[in-house]
């Protein structure tokens, strides 16, 4: 199962990347339009709907800290074959479940497994790419998917529930993981040479957790790119009560608003990728946490005042979604970028942060229970204020 081999070119692996990164957002979000004919179909609480989004951020942070050692010490290919195979065969559980609490069961294992999509290719670009700006703009790209795809899903997911159903969206989601797992094995070489495969030992996994936490420079990083993600997941969680509930939209209505929303990340990663070499990943991070203050604070005085209704809210989020697409490609590079060959603890543990603060966010909305929009955006102003709080801890470079 070990493939060594020649590297693919840069586009091919970064598009290979980039559908593997994929595979965590498309089932955060792509089932969100399907929560009220799930809970009828199943007669569940409406609790027990939002217990499947828990063990889904449960099983993505167990997940995350489990794979990073273990693609240290086994390499990069074996990992990602394996979760895969685990999240397409949980994704099929999903389909078949009969009852909310086996839905949540396979959607712990199905999280478990699709982590390894979100750890190892951040350190697939360690292994390949050394040149600092280089890795950047592939992080960039690559990142620009986990932004993308967390609002172009719930699109997708309505159109399915509208016109087939909720079923078919996990029947969706597990025909990408076979084909991510044929990607991976036709295409995708061990990038981690045998050389630098370290032990598998839980204490030496542990202590190098820790090593990577005490860094001041990944903390900071991680600890802002996790409260950007607050922003982010505050706005996902509370979206299907005040688009759905609220304004009255049909599912395939309520995922065709976020389209706005993708527009904006795809603008802000753009931007951040053509200004990088110009400014220096340092200050971009810093004016997107600000631009995230900027933009949620305006979304917040939109919905206190009535300024906009579903439309507005969309185009106040394709805002966030911008300086989110500055935010969080310079948090994950900042991570990992110099870890060298524990690149994969590194990018295990900034996935277990960031995943975990956003799975804080989705709770709080749904402890809040509102249809209205003020208490959603008052949660994503609270994440960009801490997100800038982070930045301002971060060490500078040192000029010359």
């Amino acid at each position: 199962m070990r493939r060594q081999g020649t590297v693919p070119s840069p586009l091919l692996i970064t598009v290979l990347l980039a559908l593997l990164t994929a595979v965590g957002p498309i089932s955060t979000d792509m089932y969100l339009p399907a929560f009220p004919a799930m809970r009828l179909a199943l007669n569940a609480q409406p609790g027990q709907t939002q217990m499947t989004l828990a063990a889904w951020f449960l099983g993505l942070s167990i997940g995350q800290i489990t794979h990073g050692p273990l693609a240290d010490h086994y390499g990069r290919r074996p990992p990602l074959l394996f979760g895969t195979m685990l999240y397409t065969l949980a994704s099929i559980g999903c389909a078949l479940s009969s009852t909310m609490n086996d839905l949540s069961w396979w959607r712990l294992w199905a999280a478990f497994g699709g982590a390894a999509s979100l750890v190892i290719p951040r350190a697939v670009i360690a292994d390949v790419v050394k040149d600092g700006a280089e890795a950047a703009r592939m992080l960039g790209r690559m990142v620009m998917v986990m932004g993308v795809v967390p609002v172009l899903a719930p699109t997708l997911g309505g159109f399915i529930t509208e016109y087939w159903n909720w079923r078919g969206i996990f029947w969706v989601a597990a025909g990408y993981g076979a084909l991510c797992t044929g990607l991976i094995y036709v295409f995708l070489p061990d990038t981690l040479r045998a050389h630098r495969h370290s032990r598998l030992r839980p204490t030496e996994a542990l202590i190098h957790y820790i090593m990577v936490w005490r860094e001041k420079s990944f903390r900071a990083h991680a600890l802002e790119g996790g409260f950007g993600t607050f922003s982010l997941f505050a706005f996902l969680g509370g979206a299907p009560a005040v688009f759905l509930l609220r304004y009255h939209l049909s599912p395939a209505k309520f995922g065709a608003v976020f389209i706005l929303n993708a527009i904006g990340y795809i603008v802000g990663v753009q931007f951040n990728a053509r200004l990088i070499s110009r400014f220096g990943p340092d200050r971009m991070l810093t004016g997107g946490s600000v631009a995230l203050i900027a933009t949620t604070m305006a979304m917040l005085f939109m919905t206190v005042f009535r300024l906009g209704d579903s439309l507005g809210i969309a185009i106040g989020m394709m805002g966030c979604m911008a300086a989110l697409g500055f935010v969080l490609p310079g948090a994950a590079l900042g991570s990992v970028l110099n870890h060298g060959r524990t690149a994969g603890a590194a990018s295990a543990l900034y996935g277990t942060i960031v995943f975990f603060i956003g799975a804080i966010s989705t709770i709080l909305v749904g402890w809040i229970g509102s249809e209205s929009p003020v208490a959603m955006t008052s949660l994503m102003l609270v994440g960009a204020l801490l997100a800038f709080v982070c930045d301002r801890f971060r060490p500078r470079p040192k000029t010359a």
